[in-house]
């Protein structure tokens, strides 16, 4: 081999090296980023003893629609966060993070609470309903059929929390007129404005219970 074939050899081209390294690169940074497989929330486990160990967690057990779950939380999450990151249940919203838009609506013991104001710790050994637990697409809720009727819903992110709240008011205190439905349905915003719709399902769900 020439002096000229061995110095091309040992020394590649700036092209071939910048496309190289950056093909390493690329294939390293994916690599690290890449979600790990996340199971439904019907066949998540009843445990968070798989999780990584968190400093300072107690022990605590959620019956979240009909199901038992003993978990050990930091005793700084909400129940919201518990919901979600914890049992994996996602319908239950994320939006304010402030107790203002009411997307985290969920019951406890039959009462509707705004989760992400309410600390997991201080809800142990209590039922706890989620959208989740409401209906199934076989068999929905009437006020979810109610919704689908009357297309109470735009975007949908709000729309759990709707359902959540709705059902929660058809067992409390509520005068016959749209104002007042209004009135008690003031905690959930939709930022798309369905709200017309919305008191129409609620006053479809009132009349056939």
């Amino acid at each position: 081999m020439s002096d000229k074939e061995q110095s091309k050899t040992q020394n590649p081209t700036r092209r071939k090296f910048l496309s190289t390294t950056g093909s390493t690169a690329a294939a390293t940074f994916i690599a690290a980023y890449v979600p790990l497989p996340v199971n439904a929330s019907e066949e998540s486990p009843l445990t968070d003893s798989s999780g990584p160990a968190i400093e300072g967690a107690v022990p605590i057990t959620l019956s979240i629609n009909g199901k038992s779950r003993q978990l050990r939380i930091d005793p700084r999450t909400t129940l919201l966060d518990c919901v979600r990151e914890s049992v994996l249940l996602t319908g239950t919203k994320k939006g304010c993070d402030h107790g203002q838009c009411g997307a985290c609506t969920v019951h406890v013991n039959g009462r509707r609470v705004v989760s992400c104001l309410s600390l997991a710790l201080l809800h142990d050994g209590s039922e706890i309903t989620t959208i989740e637990g409401l209906g199934t697409p076989e068999a929905l809720h009437p006020m979810q059929e109610a919704f689908l009727t009357c297309d109470g819903y735009q975007c949908g992110y709000c729309t759990s929390g709707q359902i959540m709240s709705a059902v929660a008011l058809l067992k409390e205190p509520c005068g016959a007129d749209d104002a007042s439905v209004k009135e008690l349905m003031s905690g959930n915003i939709c930022r798309c404005g369905a709200y017309a719709n919305i008191v129409a399902a609620i006053q479809q769900a009132r009349k056939q219970a």
